[in-house]
């Protein structure tokens, strides 16, 4: 896929602003250093307070990059962005305090791969926190997610609105903690769910997920 979408970078915090308010729930709860997944225009930034010791982004799209780097000048710690995907992160392993990843995991050609390199670079006593629409336990809406995907895709970036993140996170060997569903009051048409993940030891077998009870 190529990650080049200059029209929807353009448009991209006008789109997301009525959903910003969600990020205020999983955003300040970042600490140490942090790595944000997919930090797209840099929407999240003015989120991050002062238990951030250094924020490191990473996001594929030139165009994102260009506008997130610019709200990146004005941070009061260092903060650096790297134009790759997560899928392969030119990182350490466990070198992170925090992984940060808000409506991202949906548009990721390869969660698995992501969420593999996520875990090596996340500390064994680190956290991932998360904000993402997830596949509904209803089956009329789960329906309906499948049926708009294919446009949905090319209007948003790729964006896959039937992808199950917390499937995906407990496969990837993270323990799901917290899963709390996000208010219609937010505004999202799909179901949204927030909590944090943290990394299993590699001798244990991740449990698998709760579902979305929400029927949506």
């Amino acid at each position: 896929m190529n990650p080049r979408h200059p029209i929807l970078a353009a448009t991209l915090d006008l789109t997301m602003r009525p959903m910003y308010s969600a990020r205020t729930l999983v955003v300040p709860g970042a600490r140490g250093r942090v790595l944000e997944i997919g930090v797209g225009t840099g929407l999240n930034f003015d989120l991050y307070d002062e238990r951030v010791t250094e924020l490191v982004g990473v996001e594929p799209d030139p165009h994102m990059l260009r506008r997130a780097r610019r709200r990146a000048e004005t941070m009061p710690f260092p903060t650096e962005l790297h134009e790759v995907g997560a899928e392969e992160l030119p990182f350490e392993g466990g070198s992170f305090d925090t992984v940060v990843i808000t409506f991202t995991l949906c548009t990721i050609p390869e969660p698995e791969a992501a969420l593999a390199e996520v875990r090596r670079v996340l500390r064994p006593e680190g956290a991932l926190l998360f904000l993402e629409h997830v596949r509904s336990a209803g089956r009329v809406m789960a329906w309906m997610q499948d049926a708009m995907a294919p446009a949905w895709r090319r209007l948003f970036g790729g964006c896959h609105p039937n992808r199950d993140a917390t499937t995906l996170l407990g496969a990837a060997g993270f323990a799901v903690e917290g899963l709390a569903p996000v208010g219609r009051e937010y505004w999202n048409p799909l179901p949204v769910y927030r909590g944090v993940a943290r990394p299993l030891a590699l001798s244990r077998r991740a449990p698998s997920p709760a579902r979305a009870p929400d029927g949506r």
